[in-house]
């Protein structure tokens, strides 16, 4: 009878891997994050007398600390709706209170660290335990109730740490927070221990290999669209002078180039690369976390941009020029690291390319931030071009992931 309960919740063995609709719609709400995200650090790095100095790099740092509970709400609900049926009703409602709730947390973003606190924490910490709490209601004898109580131990004890956060203040709620965050990482990193149950050796990768990776390529182009879109906003409200619209040129090459530089090759097979590795569920875990590595590289890329765009011309400032070849050189060694998962090495000028945006930044504030970004751009046309050159007249490669 408890089998007949949950079976019906459950995704059947062979049915179609690819997101749902549902899945689709919930992630436009994190078009909003990446969106607010952006927009708030982009503000604290043009702020007067703060944006000359690299002081303005700790109060960016803050902001991006907010971006990773938000995606932790994303990677649980991607997790639920690969074990779980997207198309049955107790799920959907679910998915969709998480939506609401992502959209409240991002409105409390710009004052997250004032007096916002609490309408940034509470609803993550509703979402995440309540999450578990409903699954593990649902899912009464099933072989994964112990799974889910140890992620519902873990995220109720960080969650004390993120509503103690919100009810300090400056300092004292960045530390809560980082070690909150840190707390929510590490504890999936060693597979949430918890005592007499012991800590999780499989993961939902192993049994949903095809279905996440679908899903975090659509996360990761879901941010290269709002790069577009940051970019397009920053020039129509320039002047549409030449030099604002040649950053604006560059930054949408540069957005097209990280759209080739991921989906050569490595990025279409990794399902493949998941099914004929030995251990799907670590490499799954190491995909996911590259994935999050390029995609913040995708959002201080466009930052620099946003940043670059209104004014080409004039002094780079040095908090400018570690955003404009920063963020190109995080997602290019998350991209060389995503290599090695699906194929065990790295090519070269992936290596070259990320010494050269880390060499040449502090040399960028001896030139305008147009120039700063063409270098930036022309680092990774020649990243592109060497993997077409190849590419070319050879056949596929398989995807041969590390034993």
């Amino acid at each position: 009878m408890m089998e007949a309960g949950w079976s019906g919740l459950l995704r059947k063995r062979g049915s179609p891997q690819q997101a749902t609709f549902l899945e689709l719609f919930f992630d436009l709400s994190f078009v909003f994050v990446i969106e607010r995200i952006a927009r708030r650090v982009t503000e604290q790095l043009a702020r007067p007398g703060v944006a000359e100095s690299w002081l303005a790099l700790p109060a960016a740092g803050k902001t991006l600390l907010l971006l990773m509970p938000l995606t932790w709400v994303w990677t649980t609900t991607a997790w639920t709706t690969a074990r779980m049926d997207p198309r049955r009703l107790p799920v959907q409602v679910m998915v969709i209170v998480t939506m609401f709730g992502v959209l409240i947390m991002s409105a409390a973003l710009p004052t997250a660290f004032r007096g916002g606190g609490l309408a940034f924490a509470v609803p993550y910490v509703v979402l995440q335990v309540g999450r578990f709490v409903v699954v593990k209601a649902m899912l009464p004898g099933h072989e994964l109730q112990d799974r889910v109580t140890r992620e519902l131990v873990w995220f109720a004890l960080t969650g004390i740490l993120w509503i103690a956060g919100a009810l300090t203040h400056d300092g004292a709620r960045v530390l809560l927070w980082v070690a909150a965050a840190a707390g929510d990482f590490l504890s999936a990193r060693f597979g949430w221990p918890v005592p007499k149950l012991g800590r999780s050796r499989a993961t939902v990768w192993a049994a949903a290999g095809e279905h996440l990776a679908d899903r975090y390529r659509q996360f990761l182009l879901i941010a290269l669209g709002e790069s577009v879109l940051g970019i397009a906003l920053a020039y129509t409200s320039g002047l549409y002078d030449v030099a604002s619209t040649a950053a604006f040129v560059i930054g949408f090459v540069t957005t097209v180039l990280l759209w080739r530089i991921y989906f050569y090759r490595a990025g279409q097979i990794l399902a493949d690369a998941i099914a004929a590795s030995k251990d799907p569920s670590h490499l799954g875990r190491v995909a996911a976390f590259t994935h999050w590595i390029m995609i913040l590289g995708i959002i201080i890329t466009a930052i620099g941009y946003e940043l670059v765009i209104p004014q080409p011309l004039g002094h780079t400032l040095p908090a400018w020029a570690a955003v404009i070849l920063g963020g190109p050189a995080l997602y290019v060694a998350g991209r060389a690291h995503f290599e090695y998962v699906v194929f065990a090495r790295v090519s070269r000028p992936r290596i070259i390319g990320v010494l050269i945006l880390v060499l040449a930044a502090p040399l960028m504030v001896l030139i305008p931030p147009l120039l700063a970004a063409l270098t930036a751009m022309l680092v990774l046309t020649g990243i592109a071009a060497t993997d077409a050159a190849r590419a070319r007249g050879k056949p596929l490669e398989a995807p041969s992931p590390p034993k």
